[in-house]
């Protein structure tokens, strides 16, 4: 397992989060078969740097990142249920916004670090479930998710090249 520190985010840690996310995202997306000029738009990268600037900022969403020697190799972003999720109950769920992590760090146990936070956060807010969601695609991170306890509730969402995003559900008290 890497040797790593867990700490909350801050602005100036922006340029090395938006980072993380394009290279975890890229790697995703091109093993599920999307092509390169599929991935991102001209201004996909402003527009996840300013909405990863807002998450930083909210006061009730938690942005952390994992350093590896004073790199930041993984980040994680969770908070109530989006309002895209309507009929999630913000009295008892939680969700998991993104984790990413570095892919030359895959393996080492990052991202299983990163996501006991959120498990944190859960018992800390008194939530009995958590909720996120992955792209179908997206095997590797769906094993991980599935080794981690969640399941998938059956719902669906549109996602790229007539792919679909999985919504999964963890019981936050066996977790």
């Amino acid at each position: 397992m890497a040797n790593i520190s867990i700490r909350p985010a801050e602005l100036s840690d922006l340029d090395e989060i938006v980072d993380v996310h394009a290279q975890a995202r890229t790697a995703y997306y091109q093993a599920g078969g999307l092509h390169e000029a599929d991935i991102d738009t001209a201004d996909g990268a402003a527009h996840r740097r300013g909405g990863w600037a807002r998450s930083i900022k909210s006061s009730n969403k938690r942005v952390l990142c994992a350093l590896h020697a004073s790199e930041v190799a993984g980040i994680v972003a969770m908070g109530p249920p989006l309002s895209s999720i309507a009929e999630a109950d913000t009295a008892t769920v939680g969700e998991l916004y993104q984790i990413h992590v570095l892919p030359t760090h895959w393996g080492q146990g990052i991202g299983s670090q990163l996501h006991a936070t959120f498990i944190q956060y859960l018992h800390e807010a008194a939530l009995p479930i958590g909720q996120v969601e992955a792209w179908d695609r997206n095997h590797r991170a769906q094993a991980f998710y599935f080794r981690h306890g969640w399941r998938p509730t059956g719902h669906r969402r549109q996602g790229p090249d007539r792919s679909s995003y999985i919504r999964m559900h963890l019981n936050a008290e066996t977790a």
